[in-house]
């Protein structure tokens, strides 16, 4: 992406054009789904009895944890294991192997949890120049949540990494998130900028509504 110059109008740069195309990701296949079943046991319909148990008790470890998209997190564990069965690994136990990735998923899902709550918490201090108390902020918070979710994956992707961190490591992160975007420190402090006023807005109109 070709670098645009840094006194850019919001006319001529959409908010949308700042993170680079995601990395290729796995995708499972049949060939792939096949060699993880049969690791299940050498009768088809038997095995596949065996998936659907395990698939329905990754999906319960991961409710009980209070994961969001319990599913979602089930499949992917699965799709993981079958990537690598598919790379020639052999499995032995494939209930002890599945619920061996599922806790590194989880371990995943918390360390970003944390980074965000983090990065949530950077930015609704940000938002405007006074300090609030826990009670004020908790509010913020939540309404701050509901707005990120309601922008496009990259937008909330960038702001939530350009307040990841603190002091040193924060600078450290937005030097990489520049690079990776290939655009001037200045410029992804414009795009972040103009991304917290429009998060400021709906914030307090959020705010009257409680």
């Amino acid at each position: 992406m070709s670098e645009r110059g840094d006194a850019e109008t919001e006319s001529s740069t959409p908010d949308v054009d700042v993170l680079a195309p995601p990395r290729s990701k796995w995708t499972l296949t049949q060939e792939a789904f096949d060699k993880l079943l049969a690791s299940f046991g050498p009768d088809r319909e038997s095995a596949g009895e065996k998936y659907l148990e395990l698939r329905a008790n990754l999906i319960r470890f991961f409710e009980w944890r209070g994961c969001p998209f319990p599913e979602d997190h089930a499949d992917e564990t699965i799709n993981r294991a079958a990537k690598r069965v598919s790379e020639g690994e052999v499995i032995q136990s494939p209930s002890g192997y599945l619920f061996g990735v599922a806790r590194m998923l989880l371990l995943e899902i918390h360390k970003e949890s944390a980074r965000e709550r983090q990065a949530l918490g950077e930015l609704a201090h940000s938002q405007g120049e006074q300090s609030y108390q826990f009670e004020e902020l908790e509010p913020r918070v939540e309404c701050l949540r509901g707005c990120l979710e309601s922008l496009p994956a990259e937008n909330r992707e960038l702001i939530l990494r350009y307040y990841q961190g603190e002091k040193g490591p924060k600078i450290e992160n937005r030097k990489r998130l520049s690079e990776r975007l290939n655009v001037s420190l200045n410029t992804l402090r414009m795009r972040a900028l103009r991304l917290r006023e429009k998060l400021q807005s709906c914030v307090a109109d959020c705010l009257k509504e409680r």
